[in-house]
């Protein structure tokens, strides 16, 4: 059983804050390959479904971020899982906006979601990071970060959705570097 934890904030004003990107990126792999409808549980939504062979739960922690890591820990229990099985979506300022990259493991780069997820799970988990861009000054991070998507945003939005959902058959074999090329190539056509 592969987790994958989508970060986000609960509640409908948070819907399309950039903060939210990974709550967007489940929903669009939910929808996309027919999972099961999302159902309160592991102290969040999650919906059961196959990419392929395998078995995945996609998760939002209803915590918010600064607590998400106590959804995902309590998930991993429940399918006495490893933190290897353990795939996070967030949001990243490093990256450019609409940029996608794949790695295991590492720092949190002050995001409290990875924080959270690092102090209940430990660290080498699977993070799909989701670029945002970077404001300019550290000033303005809480304010982009915390803004919703501009509304000249959003097709280029839907667009990475779509090439994320379409894509996640490559994360489930696993293989990360075929799904970031998948997903740039996408993004370029």
């Amino acid at each position: 059983m592969q987790i994958w934890v989508g970060l986000g904030n609960p509640g409908a004003q948070h819907a399309l804050n950039r903060h939210n990107v990974g709550f967007m990126a489940v929903d669009a792999i939910a929808e996309v390959h027919g999972f099961d409808p999302w159902k309160k549980a592991f102290q969040g939504w999650s919906a059961m479904g196959r990419i392929g062979t395998r078995r995945i739960l996609l998760l939002k922690p209803a915590t918010f971020m600064n607590e998400s890591g106590r959804a995902v820990g309590e998930a991993m229990r429940f399918y006495k899982g490893e933190v290897g099985d353990v795939t996070a979506f967030h949001d990243e300022l490093d990256l450019a906006p609409f940029k996608v990259k794949v790695k295991v493991g590492g720092g949190t780069a002050g995001h409290n979601g990875l924080r959270s997820m690092e102090a209940h799970i430990g660290n080498p988990y699977r993070r799909v990071r989701i670029g945002i861009g970077h404001p300019g000054h550290k000033d303005r991070v809480t304010g982009h970060v915390l803004g919703n998507y501009a509304k000249a945003e959003m097709e280029p939005l839907a667009d990475m959705l779509g090439a994320i959902a379409a894509e996640a058959p490559r994360l489930a074999e696993p293989d990360d570097v075929r799904f970031m090329n998948e997903v740039a190539l996408r993004l370029q056509a």
